[in-house]
């Protein structure tokens, strides 16, 4: 099963991202506080080593991370998630798959894709809506063939269908979103859910 986040902000901020008068620039802050917290839940059980180093009044051994971290938005809308992990550790590299929804029939096109290493790497794969699940499927398929094994998806808002997607295809990646909604409408969107998420992050 998913990871639900469970943090009063967090369910703040998705109130404001749903609501249809919010403004981009609005819009993109409140990406940027789910995205914080969801950043911190999907590396809260990063391996760490001992480092010795010396206070201003003893030496001590204390903990420092110990394993790379490699981001992987899915463009476009991903790269509103991406801020916090830049933020927040300094040594991250950041991959980038570009998929685009073909609005008449659901499913994602592929047009760009960018790398760095990923073995022995903790990989999160961040894309604001797991809809069908058809472009994550697609997106941890590429992660797994060059070499992603500490592989994980990190959204804002998951419909259950998605989720059972991932599930069927990726057993073994966890989930960890602010959010599992209702269910998709006819044309593969999120209820409630918030929209088009690019659309609304960009104002186009």
């Amino acid at each position: 099963m998913p990871h639900v986040i469970d943090h009063p902000l967090a369910t703040h901020a998705l109130t404001h991202l749903r609501d249809k008068t919010t403004n981009p620039a609005t819009f993109r802050t409140l990406s940027y506080q789910v995205g914080l917290l969801l950043a911190l839940e999907a590396t809260r059980d990063l391996p760490t080593k001992g480092k010795a180093i010396e206070t201003p009044l003893e030496a001590i051994t204390s903990p420092v991370l110990d394993q790379g971290l490699v981001v992987v938005p899915i463009l476009r809308a991903g790269l509103g998630m991406l801020q916090p992990y830049t933020d927040l550790f300094p040594a991250v590299s950041v991959g980038y798959v570009g998929l685009e929804r073909d609005h008449e029939t659901a499913k994602a096109r592929s047009y760009y894709c960018k790398l760095p290493p990923l073995v022995n790497r903790r990989v999160l794969c961040v894309d604001p809506m797991l809809a069908t699940g058809g472009s994550a499927v697609q997106a941890l398929n590429v992660l797994r063939e060059r070499g992603a094994k500490d592989l994980r998806l990190v959204t804002i808002v998951s419909a259950p269908e998605g989720v059972a997607k991932i599930e069927s295809h990726h057993p073994d990646v966890p989930i960890i979103t602010a959010s599992i909604d209702r269910e998709l409408n006819e044309q593969s969107y999120i209820l409630p859910g918030l929209g088009d998420f690019g659309d609304r992050l960009y104002g186009t």
